[in-house]
């Protein structure tokens, strides 16, 4: 055979190798080895594996570098996260304390309110009364226009 044809012929193999399934490999080596050139067949197959190692080699460096890049990012958003989180954690604090601060002055506020429905509800009921004590006033009973009681009844 002519070199050209030996070397179409190892192509030829080479691509049937390379797509065929592994099963079915064994007719096709046998096919190399009988015939005389299996060295010069040899030197094809390991030039074709160097070509393959090598475009093996630059994905694996694309995908390294996108594989840092990624990690790079994580590390930066890891940062991020915690001063994130410090500050959530901070308004949540500063959020608590001031909701205990609302909550006593709500509760101070309610006091007083009670206080100022039970005042109110008292000067109701005096007035209510203050008939009476200007019908028993007049009939010999002490009563002074200057004391504390008059302030109540004049209210």
């Amino acid at each position: 055979m002519a070199s050209a044809e030996i070397a179409a012929e190892h192509e030829r193999i080479l691509r049937e190798i390379e797509s065929t399934d592994t099963n079915c490999i064994g007719p096709t080596l046998r096919s190399v080895y009988d015939g005389q050139e299996h060295g010069l067949f040899m030197d094809k197959l390991e030039g074709r594996i160097r070509n393959h190692d090598r475009e093996i080699e630059k994905m694996c460096n694309h995908h390294f570098q996108g594989f840092v890049d990624s990690i790079t990012e994580l590390l930066k958003v890891r940062g991020e996260a915690q001063k994130l989180k410090c500050q959530v954690t901070e308004t949540n604090q500063k959020l608590q304390n001031d909701g205990k601060e609302l909550l006593t002055s709500m509760d101070e506020l309610r006091q007083c309110r009670l206080q100022q429905r039970n005042i109110a509800t008292t000067i109701d009921k005096l007035t209510h009364c203050l008939p009476a004590f200007f019908i028993i006033s007049p009939h010999g009973l002490p009563f002074d226009p200057d004391s504390a009681r008059a302030d109540v009844i004049r209210v």
